[in-house]
């Protein structure tokens, strides 16, 4: 009897859980429905569970959005392909609720399913359900139908596909925005899957409508759908039906609009081409960025390089520069952000003499922003500059003010300019490094902010890296040596860590010679934050420095560490000497 019963225990408790008052454990049995299907059989599934989750209506929406997961993944368990239609009632279900995350998963598991689905099963179940929910009383059911027709579309034949293309029109002009916004956001999808005659005559209308609507809701979504149907389009029918459109929405009376607008311009110049960009879309471009609404100037500021170069440089310098030095010089300092983030772009593709003249004096003034967000913005593009002016310009020009912002105020703006300093190293020459840079970098090592003391230790070694052993043997190891009798014993750790980041790059002669006495010394400090952090430093030392050093120097310091008063000094000298062992073993 217990043979016979034990099959139908999952279902029994799947059923229990699924009518519990307590909602976790409906939660529970949901996501174990894979596990309770194999357990079932394909069979048992198709004919008891699935109809058991069509019926089942919790009124959770977790729950649901659960379910509505899970069965778009269940195509295995009710025995294949041939028997998808099967899944389609409770997903049917699931697209009507009122949640609208509940309804979209339902919509995104229909689309992975329906994409499986044989053509005759998609014309007898899957292409009626889309129907179903596009004449439903309840507005969930219309905007949930308007995710699917691209998946109905291709399989449909002729006579379902001219009533398909009739449906979705109908939602196109449906009493309930949201059923119209809906449509709206998957037309590219639908368009996508259509013949070019019916692109032209039927998607064209409906989009048509779209635009035209009196929600800007709604017509910010028609935006969106223009870079998509552009690309389905042939340049000049894109020219005769979009564009217009497009010119239309620059001066839209909703700046949400026009924000889209901005957004999306450079992909719709992609789509219609060179000439109509340079008639139409720059004037609506140039209107845009001197929008009233600062949120537009931001969309259309952050898209200026972009935009310039689908542009010969003699239209960008005649239209678009006069526009940026207007936006440098912006009321809100996002635009002014937004426009620092790209501006450096502009450089090759303006060339040397016009960004010499022109952006040069734009770039100094956002260096010197008073809001830190638009020089930092500056300072991590600057190699885009250099690439076209060249470093002595460049230098006489610019680093004054990167001078001037190595001390500001803000520590992220000190630490973008210390993560720069490599760059600017490797590109200014080791002459003109040590005569401008060479004493900021250890300035920076006794900086008040922890991350910048970090930061500044691994620009030593990098700065070693880039200039050799022998440079920095002569301009950057006395100074930092000297700093390890600071009275603060932070910096006294900043400069233990910048030694341990030094040795490999300067090798073992000179780390046996300079570094490990310095180190060594370093273990008799007061303070038990430093005596630890000296055995971390000598047991990143063991790999580099000769095996006699490191029984004649390191292991007698690290013993009589592993034996000092404080714990965690014994625990790192203890580990670090465990270390030394395994290497003396290797």
């Amino acid at each position: 009897m217990a043979m016979i019963d034990e099959p139908l225990y999952p279902i029994a408790v799947l059923i229990d859980e699924l009518k519990n008052e307590d909602i976790q454990l409906r939660l529970n049995s949901i996501r174990r429905l894979s596990t309770i299907a194999r357990a079932l059989g394909e069979e048992r599934t198709r004919k008891e569970l699935i109809p058991f989750l069509s019926e089942n209506n919790d009124d959770d929406d977790e729950v649901l959005l659960a379910m509505a997961e899970e069965l778009g993944v269940f195509i295995p368990y009710v025995g294949g392909v041939q028997y998808a239609n099967v899944l389609l009632p409770p997903l049917e279900t699931l697209c009507t609720v009122e949640e609208t995350c509940v309804r979209e998963k339902a919509v995104e598991s229909l689309c992975r399913i329906g994409a499986q689905m044989m053509e005759q099963d998609l014309v007898e179940s899957f292409i009626p359900l889309v129907k179903r929910l596009a004449a439903g009383e309840w507005f969930t059911a219309r905007v949930s139908s308007c995710g699917l027709f691209h998946i109905a579309y291709p399989s449909a034949p002729e006579a379902l596909k001219t009533e398909l293309r009739a449906i979705y029109s109908q939602l196109c002009q449906d009493d309930m925005p949201m059923v119209r916004r809906s449509a709206a956001t998957n037309l590219g999808n639908f368009a996508a899957t259509v013949e070019a005659p019916h692109l032209k005559v039927d998607i064209m209308s409906m989009f048509d409508d779209l635009t035209q609507d009196d929600q800007d809701s709604v017509r910010l979504l028609a935006v969106e759908g223009c870079a998509a149907l552009g690309k389905l389009l042939e340049p000049q029918d894109c020219a005769a039906h979009i564009l217009p459109v497009i010119v239309n929405f620059s001066q839209d009376k909703s700046w949400r609009v026009r924000y889209m607008v901005a957004n999306q311009l450079y992909e719709l110049c992609e789509a219609v081409g060179p000439e109509p960009t340079r008639s139409d879309l720059v004037p609506a471009y140039v209107r845009l960025l001197h929008d009233n609404e600062a949120e537009v100037r931001i969309a259309a500021a952050g898209k200026v390089t972009k935009f310039c170069r689908i542009l010969n440089p003699e239209l960008a310098i005649q239209h678009i520069l006069p526009c940026v030095k207007e936006l440098s010089t912006d009321s809100s300092q996002h635009v002014r952000s937004a426009l620092a983030s790209v501006i450096m772009g502009m450089a090759p593709v303006l060339g040397k003499d016009a960004t010499i003249e022109q952006l040069l004096p734009i770039f100094l003034s956002l260096l010197k922003d008073e809001f830190p967000d638009v020089r930092l913005n500056i300072i991590s593009k600057l190699d885009q500059v250099n690439q076209v002016i060249g470093i002595d310009l460049l230098s006489q020009s610019l680093l004054p003010a990167i001078v001037e912002l190595a001390e500001d105020r803000h520590w992220r703006v000190r630490l973008a300019i210390i993560e720069y300093i490599p760059l600017l190293a490797s590109q200014l020459g080791v002459g003109f490094f040590d005569d401008k840079l060479g004493a900021l970098c250890m300035q920076w090592l006794k900086d008040k902010v922890y991350s910048i003391r970090d930061a500044a230790a691994n620009n030593v070694k990098r700065l070693a890296e880039e200039f050799g052993p022998d440079w920095a043997m002569q301009h950057i190891v006395p100074q930092v040596l000297d700093m390890i009798n600071n009275p603060h014993y932070l910096h006294r750790m900043t400069i233990l860590h910048s030694i341990s980041l030094l040795a490999p790059v300067m090798g073992s002669d000179i780390t046996c010679s300079k570094l490990l006495p310095v180190v060594i010394n370093a273990s008799k400090d007061r303070v038990p934050n430093i005596k630890f952090n000296v055995a971390k430093v000598l047991q990143s030392l063991i790999p580099i420095v000769d095996q006699s050093v490191v029984e004649k120097k390191i292991r007698p310091c690290l013993v009589e560490l592993s034996e000092d008063s404080d714990v965690d000094v014994r625990f790192f000298a203890s580990q670090a000497l465990e270390s030394s062992n395994q290497v003396m073993m290797s």
